[in-house]
């Protein structure tokens, strides 16, 4: 059965590394409903979030080809009640119909929407929520002359996860390069070459 799952994909920031997660998604004709991309809490490793609907057998198939390529570090795959997610959404309005309309003002409180840009022929307010408290208050605003209006993709965090942050202080304590190798044949090379 299909249903919402949010991958989080942690990678190094390589020039063309969007295309070949892109041509992942086409190939299976898999459309994103949202796509992300922002640092992660590793300095130069990004995390992309992409919010797909499928069952979790394919999910699992496109998990693992992700993780094929070289500059993905991991990758995770959640449903939402594993994830604590949120979106923001701008909301331009007349600023008349504001001012002239106390409802307006109640309604935006009650959203928990503040101003971000005050003008005389418009406001801008900010509001973050899940896809019903976006879409709600569009919906009622929608009443109130609009004017424009647009929703970010979704950013989530994983109740479960510990991130890779530790996964990656352990590989730097282990990293085999940081290690002097001792060759034993160093010094008695005219030794060695001699016979």
């Amino acid at each position: 059965m299909k249903q919402e799952f949010t991958l989080t994909v942690y990678t190094e920031n390589q020039v063309g590394l969007l295309n070949k997660i892109a041509i992942i998604f086409s190939r299976r004709k898999i459309s994103l409903d949202s796509f992300n991309s922002s640092p992660s809490e590793i300095e130069n490793i990004y995390r992309f979030t992409i919010v797909i609907r499928e069952t979790e057998t394919v999910v699992k198939n496109i998990v693992r080809q992700l993780e094929k390529n070289v500059e993905v570090f991991k990758v995770f795959y959640n449903t939402n009640d594993e994830i604590i997610w949120q979106q923001i959404a701008l909301y331009k309005v007349p600023t008349s119909v504001i001012m002239k309309d106390v409802k307006v003002e109640r309604l935006l409180r009650e959203f928990g929407a503040r101003a971000v840009v005050i003008r005389d022929d418009y406001t801008v307010f900010e509001t973050t929520g899940q896809d019903d408290e976006v879409d709600n208050l569009l919906k009622e605003l929608s009443k109130y002359s609009l004017i424009e209006f647009v929703k970010s993709s979704r950013i989530a965090i994983i109740k479960s996860s510990e991130g890779v942050h530790k996964k990656v202080l352990d590989m730097e304590k282990n990293d085999p390069t940081n290690k002097p190798i001792n060759n034993e044949f160093l010094n008695h090379k005219s030794m060695i070459f001699e016979m």
